[in-house]
């Protein structure tokens, strides 16, 4: 009720400041476009950022803060309509993206979307791993339209040792936030960091439920999608699957989806923890060192494209899954902190 008075408000003192000026009068519904869209421009003014937690802004905004929030005199405001919608337009998109919320949204969608694309189209699958496979020809028996090679980078030395590296490397992060979460937990007073505890935990339980629970312990196990190895188009002998087709012929650790992708996606999440002046310094090393494994598994033989893709990407979601049960959980104690007589 506040925020429609505000709008009524706003928009008969834009359409009588119109009038006064010079200007033809204004019909209501576009009096209140353009009032709304300097209204955004206002709440910027009411977000207040703290060291430890954030506070959101109110949703009700003063008329006389958003009148002088105003770009530029009222004279101005007598242009057309189409800038303020669009305005308006980018406002809401851009506040839907600030919340981890907004985030979750996007990506679980994203995630089903490229399923559905990878399940439609196999043969996408198929001409990825086929750049990296050799054919050689059959020792012993020809049965006929048997297929052999191998995948050669799966054997050298160099790409091993890469390998083995980054397998560990998610783990080893995750043990040194957890060091700095105890360590923070030790201080107190104006020492203890709240926003440190929140992020840290926010990133070690992302990496708990990821990579640990739905990717490996769920998804690998019930998948039954065989690896690009074991399948008769390079060399194997199961039937190749297409990815989200759970009868295949694979019974423990199969390849849908790549566990260590799933690790190095996990490891792009902490970008967010970087300091945001340093993000465009210190963030594309990061996103490129996080998409080594997963080319790495692929250049093996031992996921497809779609198991790479959707691993790594199975990380993000669930980190903006976490945050935003964080966010709500905070938003509840507030509100109960607020109610409490």
């Amino acid at each position: 009720m506040r925020l429609q008075k505000t709008l009524e408000e706003g928009a008969e003192i834009i359409t009588v400041s119109a009038r006064t000026q010079g200007g033809d009068p204004l019909p209501p519904s576009q009096a209140r476009e353009r009032f709304m869209a300097i209204r955004m421009r206002a709440s910027k003014t009411f977000h207040i950022r703290m060291r430890n937690e954030e506070i959101e802004s109110p949703d009700f905004i003063p008329i006389n803060v958003v009148l002088s929030s105003a770009r530029g005199p009222l004279s101005e405001i007598n242009n057309s309509a189409q800038p303020a919608v669009q305005e308006i337009l980018a406002m809401t998109v851009r506040q839907f993206l600030s919340r981890p919320s907004g985030w979750f949204i996007v990506l679980f969608g994203a995630w089903w979307l490229l399923l559905a694309i990878f399940y439609l189209f196999p043969r996408i699958d198929i001409w990825v791993a086929h750049a990296f496979f050799i054919k050689s020809v059959c020792g012993g028996l020809d049965i006929q339209g048997q297929i052999c090679g191998s995948f050669p980078y799966g054997t050298q030395a160099v790409f091993i040792v890469i390998r083995r590296i980054f397998f560990y490397l998610p783990a080893l992060v995750a043990i040194y936030l957890l060091y700095r979460l105890l360590a923070n937990l030790q201080h107190h007073g104006t020492t203890y960091c709240r926003r440190k505890t929140r992020d840290y935990s926010i990133a070690l339980t992302g990496f708990l439920l990821g990579p640990l629970v739905v990717v490996n312990m769920i998804l690998k196990e019930i998948s039954d999608r065989p690896r690009p190895y074991q399948t008769d188009f390079f060399g194997g002998r199961h039937v190749f699957m297409p990815a989200g087709d759970f009868q295949g012929a694979c019974a423990n650790n199969c390849s849908f989806v790549s566990g260590e992708a799933a690790g190095a996606g996990w490891l792009a999440c902490l970008i967010v923890l970087i300091p945001k002046p340093l993000r465009p310094i210190l963030g594309p090393p990061l996103i490129t060192i996080s998409l080594i494994s997963p080319a790495l598994r692929v250049a093996f033989g031992g996921h497809y494209f779609s198991d790479v893709t959707l691993g790594w990407l199975s990380s993000l979601v669930i980190y903006a899954c976490v945050a935003a049960c964080f966010e709500m959980s905070q938003r509840e104690r507030k509100r109960e902190l607020q109610t409490n007589l």
